[in-house]
């Protein structure tokens, strides 16, 4: 139908361009049969070929070109050619626009192509529709979706596509939205549904734009089938509740398993504290077996030598004294008798010791708390350490504070008595025995102090376990339960000791007691 109508047109072009060459050869002094050549040009406007527009323009040219040379002798001829001359520029501008019209008009054709071919290729279907809901223009995308013939539904309203249950609501809403139309994107929060030609449904997504022209609104309305993303997201749904399950079995299983480890885990941590027990206990057994082990082994060190020692003195001196028969040997007879008498005493001491300390371990001995006078405390030990020592031993006091305290004075007395005696007998050459009370009325602190031989820091750590004695002391009688029956003396007043020494310099002892009231002991 084109070659047809190019061919008409040709034709026509062809007859204007000879009727008018043969006019103006006629007439040559006649301008007015050039307008006749643009004719031609024009025409080619319907033409897409250029080529045939700058043919006939160029043909149109050299026609009035050649009808100006041929009236240039006369003049009137001259001024025929100046008029020539114009409508040479006219045919040119003409060529020239004719040019540029069909260059828009095929940019203007090529954007139509595209618009059609997207279109009638677009995968979605796309259905226009009038202010009165008719269908208008279907893509063949939206045909097949439908299952319609494109002609089917040119005409009929959108309802048609839509399911039966939904017409009341659908056309109130049609209306409001041409009332006040608006762009609505996909996925807008609705579940929508479409019918078939056959009455099938199938849910959709549907896109919605607008647009007026000459006076009359038209609506767009993409459309996209769903099926296939709804059974995806069903079965993701129905996958979900059964993951929800798995996971709530999953919960329920991990609550009994941890039950069950909190159940075997206090299980086993009962056992270990109870097998930790038992070896502490085991180990406590151990470590006082041991220690009865060397406290056994350091009495029958202690016994063997200290027991020994005055026992064979007794001996030697009641065998020796019977010889001194006349009265010329009474100094010796003195001498033996006082050494009988002073490993006597020493033996006493023995016993004493042993004596308070089965009395500690068997809690027989325990603070009877009364009120006395400290002076006068302090006079009774010094007077009872005078008569025992002798007057080799000089005792230093001082006393400050209060006159007053409440204690227990016996074994307060004990104390001090015990550890002057220790002072005394390691003081060595210096036989000097510093002893300072100060008495506060809720505290009263005991100090003894001698600048003996002193002890060493390895011994000190020890001292106040029993029948321990220093290397240092080793020829020294005692029995090595002094400072340990002191230790739990003050104990039992609640008190604290402390012990400072330095070797070859002598020997400190800090006592402090709290004040007691009766109930206390």
């Amino acid at each position: 139908m084109y070659k047809e109508k190019r061919a008409n047109i040709l034709l026509f072009c062809i007859i204007i361009t000879i009727s008018s060459g043969v006019l103006q050869y006629l007439n040559p002094d006649v301008n007015y049969f050039d307008y006749g050549l643009i004719i031609p040009v024009l025409l080619t406007v319907f033409i897409k070929n250029d080529l045939y527009t700058k043919i006939f323009g160029a043909v149109s040219v050299l026609s009035i070109i050649v009808f100006a040379f041929l009236n240039r002798d006369s003049a009137a001829g001259q001024q025929s050619i100046t008029q020539h001359l114009f409508s040479i520029g006219i045919i040119v501008l003409t060529i020239l626009a004719v040019l540029y019209v069909k260059k828009l008009y095929a940019s203007i054709e090529s954007d139509e192509r595209q618009v059609n071919a997207l279109f009638e290729h677009a995968t979605e279907g796309i259905v226009l529709t009038n202010s009165k809901g008719e269908i208008v223009l279907i893509n063949p995308a939206a045909a097949e979706l439908f299952h319609y013939e494109r002609d089917e539904l040119l005409g009929k309203t959108i309802e048609t596509l839509i399911p039966g249950r939904f017409h009341g609501n659908h056309a109130s809403y049609r209306e409001g939205f041409y009332k006040h139309p608006s762009n609505r994107t996909m996925g807008h929060g609705r579940d929508l549904f479409a019918r078939t030609k056959a009455g099938g449904e199938f849910p959709v997504e549907v896109s919605l734009s607008f647009y007026n022209q000459k006076g009359e609104s038209y609506v767009i309305a993409f459309v996209v089938d769903i099926t296939a993303r709804k059974k995806s997201e069903q079965e993701l749904m129905n996958q979900k509740r059964q993951l929800e399950l798995v996971t709530e079995d999953m919960k329920k299983l991990n609550t009994e398993l941890e039950t069950k480890v909190e159940q075997r885990t206090l299980i086993l941590r009962e056992a270990l504290q109870e097998l930790e027990k038992s070896q502490t206990e085991l180990s406590e057994t151990l470590n006082k077996e041991k220690e009865l082990n060397e406290i056994k082994s350091r009495f029958v060190s202690m016994a063997s030598h200290e027991f020994r020692t005055p026992l064979s003195t007794v001996i030697s001196s009641a065998s020796l004294i019977s010889r001194y028969t006349t009265t010329e040997d009474q100094d010796k007879r003195d001498k033996h008798i006082k050494r009988i008498k002073d490993s006597v005493r020493h033996l006493n001491v023995l016993l004493e010791d042993f004596l308070s300390l089965g009395k500690l371990e068997e809690g027989k001995i325990r603070a009877d708390v009364s009120e006395f006078d400290v002076p006068e405390f302090m006079e009774e030990v010094v007077d009872e350490m005078k008569s025992s020592l002798g007057d080799q031993y000089i005792i230093q006091t001082l006393i400050d504070g209060g006159q007053k305290f409440i204690s227990d004075k016996r074994l307060l007395k004990n104390v001090l008595i015990n550890l002057i005696s220790n002072a005394a007998k390691f003081s060595g050459d210096d036989k000097t025995i510093w002893l300072n009370i100060h008495n506060d009325g809720d505290s009263m602190r005991l100090i003894v102090e001698d600048h003996g031989i002193g002890i060493s820091e390895d011994d000190q750590q020890h001292l106040f376990t029993s029948f321990f004695r220093g290397k240092n002391v080793i020829n020294i009688e005692g029995t090595g339960l002094g400072l340990h029956i002191v230790k739990r003396y003050i104990d039992l007043l609640h008190g604290r000791i402390e012990l400072t020494s330095e070797l070859a310099k002598g020997t400190k002892i800090n006592i402090e007691v709290p004040k007691l009231e009766p109930e206390e002991s």
